[in-house]
């Protein structure tokens, strides 16, 4: 047990130590360049520790590996519950079923084509194949922490598919304002997007959240409409990141079952951090509708709430920047030896479906709705 007796100091100081390579990394992603590029601190908590993996491991107490450890597990469950402070109902009906049924089918098409790929065509293992999918998928890295717990993936399956999250949206950041000139400006042809459906577009198909609304702001004079859309969109696909994982938790029990023969029962694996950040959405949703936080006029006890909740926030984001970082402490290169090339063909054949299967998508979507 991490705090058991015997582990107890060596669990807090693994903690502290996590934390203090936490806040280095937050303000490192403070700094003005780093800030432009849309790079997140759980990013650099992750190279930081991975850097740490690979040189510095040794020269640290062993007994400091259960607070790392317990930073990469219990910490991480207890962040992505408090992510559902980020996202309300109401911001899912505001953008209407186009929004909806862009993220439900670009979410559900990108998981079982990444795992497909990764699994039977590149002859990836199982986790790694899922987790790089689940990133691409859903939300970055923070949707490959949240699907780790339920397929109990190793640490170092973990840091591949955060890293190919990270190439390609990174360059998606740098492609979609260049998509932007070419879908908005022309008036005529299956090409051209009206501002709100080219939102739509960036919100279904781009990797991270501060990604989504970086391309926006890097867009001279992109209307609100474009921003508010592509924004709305990506939580939405955030918010259905629990349906997958209790999805997921069913048909790995299945698999078990499967192979386990037909004498053994059923073992349902529910991913409960996921129900209760839905959940915790929901409360959410409901302080905005009955103190008004949304409202262009505040009350003193809205301007309050939206000042707990905003402080609840950047906890999280640090909280979520430990556990990144403490997965990124247990991935030595070594591990990653067999792997090849395959998460590069793998997230790269996703980030084309994204790019021009989520266009058409989008296209087609915009159209009926």
């Amino acid at each position: 047990m991490a705090f058991s007796t015997e582990n107890r100091k060596g669990t807090i100081s693994g903690i502290i130590f996590v934390a203090i390579f936490a806040a280095a990394a937050t303000m490192i992603a403070g700094f003005a360049p780093i800030k432009a590029l849309g790079i997140s601190p759980l990013v650099i908590g992750i190279v930081m520790g991975i850097f740490y993996a690979n040189t510095l491991h040794q020269h640290i107490p062993s007994e400091w590996g259960t607070g790392i450890t317990f930073s990469g597990k219990k910490i991480l469950r207890f962040a992505i519950v408090f992510y559902g402070f980020r996202i309300t109902f109401q911001q899912i009906m505001e953008v209407g079923m186009s929004g909806f049924m862009v993220s439900l089918i670009m979410l559900s098409t990108t998981f079982l084509i990444g795992t497909y790929l990764g699994t039977r065509i590149f002859k990836m293992d199982r986790d790694t194949s899922m987790l790089t999918a689940a990133g691409a998928a859903v939300c970055g890295a923070a949707a490959v922490l949240a699907t780790e717990p339920v397929l109990k993936a190793e640490g170092h399956k973990t840091a591949v598919a955060v890293s190919m999250v990270v190439l390609f949206g990174t360059i998606s950041m740098f492609l979609y304002p260049v998509l932007y000139a070419s879908v908005i400006e022309p008036a005529t042809g299956f090409l051209h997007m009206t501002p709100e459906q080219f939102g739509i577009y960036v919100g279904g198909t781009i990797h991270e959240v501060a990604q989504v609304v970086a391309v926006p702001a890097s867009v001279q004079g992109a209307p609100v409409e474009m921003a508010n859309s592509a924004v709305i969109v990506k939580m939405t696909r955030v918010i259905m990141i629990a349906p997958m994982l209790i999805v997921l938790g069913i048909y790995l029990s299945m698999q078990a079952k499967k192979a386990g023969g037909e004498g053994n029962g059923l073992t349902l694996t529910i991913p409960w951090f996921a129900v209760y950040f839905v959940g915790m959405a929901g409360f959410y949703s409901v302080l905005v509708t009955y103190f008004g936080l949304k409202a262009d006029t505040l009350s003193d006890t809205a301007v309050l709430l939206n000042s707990i909740i905003g402080n609840i926030n950047e906890v999280d984001t640090f909280l979520l920047t430990m556990a990144m970082t403490a997965l990124g402490m247990g991935t030595i290169f070594s591990k990653f030896k067999g792997l090849g090339l395959a998460p590069l063909y793998t997230a790269g054949s996703m980030f084309i479906w994204l790019v021009i299967g989520g266009f058409v998508v989008t296209k087609v979507v915009t159209s009926i709705f």
